[in-house]
């Protein structure tokens, strides 16, 4: 069955770093395209950042770039977040999501909380 997992977050102090991982199987992850997502309190879920199956094209929204890095290791079938110099507006559930290259097909992991307070 598709697995996609997610861990490494936590409390962190502003300006702290903090890595996420999302362990996935259960698909050809190699075929997939990776992102992340958050849900900011109170708001609706948004993009973060978004990595082709290749490992080279990335994309980024605006309030992290700069500042968080998405990564994949194809021979683990694992996606990363790189996120540093953390703000408290940071704070959310960020989400691992893999959609399919060439067909509407997606999965979305549980979900992993990260706090960003003093």
């Amino acid at each position: 069955q598709v697995r996609l997992v997610e861990s490494g977050g936590g409390l962190v102090q502003p300006g702290g770093s903090l890595r996420l991982s999302c362990a996935t199987s259960g698909f050809t992850f190699s075929d997939y395209i990776m992102s992340w997502y958050r849900r900011l309190p109170g708001k609706e879920r948004s993009l973060v950042a978004s990595i082709h199956s290749n490992g080279v094209v990335t994309t980024y929204a605006d309030s992290v770039k700069g500042r968080f890095t998405i990564s994949r290791d194809n021979t683990k079938n694992t996606a990363y977040l790189q996120m540093t110099s953390l703000k408290p507006e940071d704070t959310a559930v960020y989400y691992c999501k893999g959609r399919y290259r060439w067909g509407p097909l997606e999965y979305w992991g549980q979900g992993t909380q990260v706090t960003v307070s003093s």
